[in-house]
């Protein structure tokens, strides 16, 4: 309940007159970090005490009458599946306050609207990864909505307004399918209990409901995935957005439609998942060829980086779609894998926007490894993480996944899902290509000249190289220690799920299996 009650009555203070006790843009970015900071260490303390000898138990449990006349209760929990995701979400959410703390979105409105916006959409964030009833799920799911359009519309890029109305007309399209098939599953069982739903698997609803269910599902949570072909919302969102509404849109909101196919669609409706397998699995595989294709034809860094989670979220629902143990733990490994690497990957963007003035890469040109060896050091790690290199946090999801599409459910089309494969393992290699396409053009080669002047002109330290000495380098902004606070522990991660894998099986394994009736 903490979890959730800190981030709430944090954004209610800075809407009180008590809230104005909060002198200067300044004082309320920090009373972002201490918010947020409090509930990271809600969530670590919820980690701490979480039995890991039986994850697949749901724990930490709140249950509490909320509408006794039509069945709602106010049920929260944690177990194995939403553990891992509700501390990325606490931990992505503090580091977005720490980074806003030096490099502040600029808008037209306040901090204080932006700090209380975050920390609603930290809410909703949350309250999807544990809440444990229907209606309760779909509020928290909706609570993110406004947050974030608000985000993009307010501090957003040039096109935010646009960006904005589609990405809020899109996920209100897919939530009203979302709310239709998870009625219909209850209204036929005659419960909006998630836990109880699981248990039966299916048992009380129809052969015909379940895949009417879960198609409307699917297309719910195939909208924020994003699936293929209904990703269309998610690179103007991405290119437009400040660098936290980025962050916090690949790292977390992405991840509520892929925890929502695996904790809602597949127990509620595991008859619809099979019919409507192979379907998932062609979708996924599309996005992920699409997605690396669409990735070199990019000449916006932001945008190529919004393309890539077309592809890697494609991997996840590959996963999804095998219907087996190895699968949907490919898909967890690859959500959380994702939200590492790429929210990494867009606070570099938003760094390299502020140091150069822009995201485009032939205005970018080579040589950040001459002008700012630093952050084209880190950009190289993230990138090669992001390709999916092994020992590095990338490379199990995508891996697992094609290893259950060879091996899916026995009730599916083995054929089929070994094609899935050998194309999936060919975006594999694309999304290799364009990564290091992007590498070669703005890391590598030689400054552009038009920069290299500018140096030169700017040049008048005592004992500064001449004109036409090789030593010159541009003058670029040095990292900030805040950024560093924001970077390093998603790059100490990403090595330490890569190395050791098991850290996070062994939490997702057991309730995965239970899934499938294994216990």
């Amino acid at each position: 309940m903490l979890l959730l009650a800190i981030p709430l009555a944090g954004a209610l203070a800075l809407l009180l007159p008590a809230g104005r006790f909060l002198p200067g843009d300044g004082a309320v970015r920090r009373y972002g970090v201490g918010v947020s900071g409090a509930t990271l260490l809600v969530a670590l303390s919820a980690a701490a005490a979480f039995d890991y000898g039986d994850p697949s138990r749901v724990q930490l449990e709140v249950a509490r009458d909320w509408a006794p006349a039509i069945g709602l209760r106010f049920h929260l929990g944690v177990d194995g599946i939403s553990l891992p995701l509700v501390l990325l979400t606490a931990l992505l959410s503090f580091l977005c306050f720490v980074h806003a703390m030096r490099h502040p979105p600029h808008g037209a409105s306040s901090d204080r609207l932006l700090v209380g916006l975050l920390l609603v959409l930290e809410v909703g964030l949350l309250g999807t990864f544990v809440a444990l009833d229907l209606v309760l799920f779909f509020v928290f799911f909706e609570v993110v909505l406004v947050p974030m359009y608000a985000v993009i519309a307010l501090w957003g890029g040039p096109g935010r307004r646009a960006a904005a109305y589609k990405f809020i007309l899109y996920t209100l399209l897919g939530s009203g399918l979302l709310l239709a098939g998870m009625l219909l599953v209850a209204v036929n069982a005659g419960t909006l209990d998630m836990t109880e739903l699981a248990r039966r698997h299916g048992d009380g609803v129809t052969h015909g409901v379940q895949i009417t269910a879960f198609l409307l599902m699917a297309l719910g949570f195939g909208v924020k995935a994003p699936m293929w072909p209904l990703h269309t919302w998610l690179p103007d969102a991405h290119t437009e957005a400040p660098t936290v509404g980025s962050v916090l849109l690949a790292g977390v909101l992405l991840k509520m439609g892929t925890y929502g196919l695996v904790r809602v669609a597949l127990p509620l409706a595991p008859d619809g998942a099979a019919f409507w397998a192979p379907w998932l699995g062609l979708l996924a595989v599309i996005g992920i060829v699409y997605g690396a294709l669409a990735c070199l034809a990019q000449r916006e860094l932001k945008r190529m980086i919004a393309f890539s989670s077309v592809g890697h979220m494609g991997f996840v629902l590959l996963g999804i779609a095998t219907l087996t143990p190895v699968g949907v733990n490919a898909a967890l490994f690859g959500n959380i894998a994702h939200g590492l690497i790429t929210g990494l990957l867009f606070f570099l963007a938003g760094a390299v926007k502020v140091r150069y003035g822009t995201g485009d890469l032939d205005r970018l040109g080579g040589g950040m490894l001459t002008e700012a060896p630093r952050l084209a050091s880190v950009l190289t790690f993230a990138s090669i993480a992001s390709l999916g290199l092994p020992g590095l946090a990338g490379f199990w999801g995508e891996m697992l996944a094609l290893l259950g599409a060879y091996r899916p459910h026995a009730d599916l089309p083995r054929e089929t899902f070994v094609t899935f494969m050998v194309v999936g393992g060919l975006g594999a290699v694309l999304t290799a290509a364009y990564f290091l396409r992007m590498l070669a053009k703005i890391t590598h080669g030689a400054v552009p000249g038009d920069r290299r002047a500018a140096a030169l002109a700017a040049d008048t330290e005592p004992g500064a190289p001449e004109p036409g000495g090789t030593a010159t380098r541009t003058r670029v902004a040095p990292i900030t220690r805040y950024e560093y606070a924001a970077w390093t522990p998603l790059i100490v991660l990403t090595l330490l799920v890569g190395l050791w894998p098991k850290t996070l099986l062994d939490v997702t394994t057991a309730p995965v299996r239970a899934l499938f009736g294994g216990g």
